[in-house]
């Protein structure tokens, strides 16, 4: 068992990399990271309250339970009240440090759920806030729940009171306001909070019962956002502000702004991106709850700490983060852990900002380079060499690679640009932040005589941003642009003054395989640009055909461009969709070399009508506002397929019969999940004789001889089946989805070479 020391606490941790979040990998070390990272906003929120744990202690996909009474075992710092309820005494942690944090996250309390009220003493004592829980019924979507809390944020001004939106993590929004503060005379009780609370619902609910209703029962949602009031009841509890859902997907009870309620594209976020929030906008609830006595708050070293303890390891680990010296000063570490890597550090507002450079860093402007953003380390370290034991954090040896003074040019979020002046690494570098904590780090040239920097660099590889399944037959018109669904391999073409370069979604090097769109580079070569697409041959029909690219030499392959990312030193990630569009048209317009299909006209029940009509494989709807989010599945692009596809990885194949005894018969196929691949089902329609033979050559030398599958198949599957390791990637077209879930008369449609196992997720529309 492993003990982490988080501001004097020693908190014993196991099993730190369990998967708690299957769906995305997320492990139980982040989620214990996240709330020692979050705790200076969170605890606040917490503070004096009776804290619930909901528990998956097997993960997200397992069943889970509340926990109210303290168990003996827990820790003797752990603050603690003991409450009456009415057929026993409980006793609950109150939480004021981010040790008890880092506790609730070992346990695999994932969710921290506690009343409105604080104790006062020993009893529970008035209501501090009041909370409207607004609860999505069928066919409400998040954005309606928002329009209901601006009302009530309007309502309720009318009386002096103010709300603090925070998006659930779940469906709906909930709405904080305190009660500590004027225009009160006098504490609520949990009972009048609760009587507030239902007034405001009850006369939402008679100025439109058509889009709100106030009653429970499930049968009036429908249709409509239930504004839920009993959560004011001094027995009942709802999620705390920055808790972490159990969700699919690691999202969070998330602060927000009401510019962000009122703008289109509201989403549930994920933890990853309320840490990123936080650092940029602080706490947005600050004026809900008091802070925290200084004693108590957490400070930027509080990460580092949780992972290191003072008695394994010679790192230095100082009791507090002191800012002080010149902002000036980097240090380059060489770093023998389980694999060499180097670690980037610069000093700034009184900590070393991390970085680990796994090829340390670029020492050409043509080269970019992987920096993964690490936890901050302390002023201190600067200095460090020596021997991290073997299974320690970063156990291994740490020696001083390079080090020296720097000059700022930009500090941002997202950016970082930096003149560093050491022996071995010297000139202009800048750091630019590409998704979550994964960053490029790129050698500038120099700054020209006339003392103006360069424009933005032209980016050496931009992952495609991916759309969600769904349906956009109810999408508002005027707000979304709808395209064509092609069938094809997704693609990222590069252009710099006459070169080409061409990557898959998966960063694969795709520009020998599609030789031939190269034409595109000659055409622009007074241009640098980065252009998003895809690559298809079209048939007889004149529709593109995905199995007749994958027999293609190249040169039928043409490339359909929709997205303009970046051009003539100008980022482009940041503008509106509708402006990207109209530079790639005027940048392409006469190019024989690309094609840009017209937009679908008319509303979404049109353009997927002509979609239908011209055999095409679907659509895809883009808000005309949105922004390019390279790797990220947003909700602001949402495809709608015609028929139904997906996306499987080989497991094994089954011996043929008939003309096709002593091959391949049929392949076993499913996608990656907890522990290896769910089954989706046995594949055998679709293949010619020459595809098989393909195949078979492929699959031979991946041979192994225990399933790949989590779960025991159909005898009928099994027998005779050959195992392969899961590596291939392919598509299937399919009739329906049965009750468990299998394929049902799938139809082989060929391999993509252009994705990798891990990209491979269930296309089911998430409103089916």
């Amino acid at each position: 068992m492993a003990t982490l020391d988080i501001a004097g606490r020693k908190v014993s941790v196991t099993n730190l990399d369990k998967v708690l979040f299957p769906e995305t990998g997320t492990t139980k070390r982040q989620v214990i990271e996240y709330y020692v990272a979050i705790a200076p906003a969170m605890l606040p929120h917490l503070a004096g309250r009776a804290v619930t744990r909901k528990r998956w202690p097997n993960g997200v996909e397992q069943p889970s339970f509340f926990e109210k009474n303290l168990a003996a075992s827990a820790p003797d710092w752990l603050d603690r009240r003991r409450m009456q309820h009415s057929d026993r005494v409980v006793t609950y942690p109150l939480f004021s440090t981010a040790a008890d944090l880092a506790w609730l996250a070992q346990q695999a309390s994932i969710e921290a759920h506690v009343p409105q009220w604080r104790f006062d003493g020993d009893s529970p004592g008035p209501a501090t806030r009041m909370v409207f829980d607004l609860d999505p019924g069928d066919d409400v979507d998040l954005a309606q729940c928002a329009e209901v809390a601006c009302e009530i944020r309007d309502m309720i001004a009318e009386i002096g009171f103010t709300a603090f939106p925070v998006t659930s993590g779940s469906k709906g929004i909930h709405l904080y306001v305190p009660l500590e503060k004027p225009p009160l005379e006098k504490p609520l009780t949990p009972a009048g909070a609760s009587t507030v609370a239902k007034r405001v619902a009850t006369l939402l609910e008679e100025r439109d019962p058509s889009r709100v209703t106030a009653t429970m029962a499930k049968a009036k949602r429908t249709g409509r956002v239930f504004v839920d009031w009993s959560q004011n009841n001094g027995k009942k509890t709802t999620v705390a502000p920055y808790s972490m859902r159990g969700r699919a997907t690691p999202t969070v009870a998330a602060p927000r702004s009401w510019e962000e309620l009122e703008a289109p594209g509201l989403t549930q976020l994920r933890f990853e991106d309320v840490l990123e929030r936080f650092e940029e906008h602080g706490d947005l609830l600050a004026d809900l709850d008091p802070p925290l006595p200084m004693e108590n708050r957490p400070d930027k070293l509080s990460t580092y700490r949780s992972m290191r303890s003072a008695s394994r390891t010679p790192e230095p680990i100082p009791v507090a983060t002191e800012p002080r010296g010149e902002d000036d000063t980097f240090v380059i570490q060489e770093h023998h852990a389980r694999r060499l890597h180097y670690d980037f550090r610069l000093e700034h507002d009184g900590v070393l900002v991390s970085w680990a450079v796994p090829k340390n860093i670029p020492d050409d402007p043509g080269q970019n380079r992987l920096a993964v953003r690490t936890e901050d380390h302390p002023l201190e370290y600067a200095t460090f060499e020596g021997s991290i034991p073997k299974g320690e954090y970063g156990g291994g040896e740490v020696s001083i690679w390079d080090s020296g003074s720097y000059e700022l040019e930009k500090w941002r979020e997202d950016e970082v640009i930096v003149v560093l002046s050491g022996e071995k690494a010297q000139g202009r570098f800048a750091l630019v932040r590409t998704k979550g904590d994964q960053w490029l780090m790129h050698r500038m040239k120099d700054q020209g005589a006339s003392g103006e920097l360069p424009k933005s660099e032209l980016p050496k590889s931009v992952a495609p941003m991916l759309a969600t399944a769904g349906d956009i037959r109810d999408l508002p018109d005027g707000d979304w642009a709808f395209e064509g669904k092609w069938d094809g391999f997704r693609v990222v073409a590069r252009l710099s003054y006459g070169e080409f370069a061409l990557a898959s979604r998966s960063g694969k090097d795709l520009t020998e395989r599609f030789h031939g769109l190269s034409a595109l580079a000659d055409d622009l070569a007074e241009h640098e640009a980065v252009i998003d697409g895809e690559a298809v041959v079209y048939g007889a029909d004149g529709n593109t055909s995905f199995e007749l690219l994958q027999g293609s030499s190249g040169k039928d392959v043409r490339f359909i461009a929709f997205d303009l990312l970046h051009l003539d030193g100008t980022s482009l990630l940041k503008k509106k969709y509708s402006d990207r569009r109209r530079l790639l048209e005027l940048l392409t317009t006469g190019l024989d070399s690309v094609i840009v299909p017209d937009a679908l006209t008319g509303s979404a029940e049109e353009a997927l009508a002509a979609s239908v009509e011209r055999g095409w494989e679907g659509v895809v709807a883009k808000r005309v506002d949105s922004i390019y989010q390279p790797g990220r599945r947003a909700r602001t692009w949402i495809k709608t397929k015609n028929w139904l596809t997906q996306e499987i990885v080989i497991g094994g194949w089954r011996r043929g019969r008939g003309r096709r005894t002593g091959g391949l018969g049929s392949l076993l196929v499913g996608v990656p999940g907890p522990g290896g691949l769910r089954y989706l089902g046995r594949v055998g329609t679709g293949f010619s004789d020459r595809g098989l033979d393909a195949l078979a050559e492929m699959l031979e030398p991946l041979e192994t001889e225990d399933s790949p599958f989590v779960e025991e198949l159909p005898a009928a599957d099994r027998n005779d089946a050959v195992w392969v390791s899961p590596t291939l990637v392919g598509e299937v077209r399919f009739f329906e989805w049965t009750d468990s879930m299998h394929l049902r008369h799938p139809s082989w449609r060929g391999l993509r070479e252009d994705k990798q196992p891990a990209d491979v997720v269930l296309e089911i529309d998430p409103k089916a």
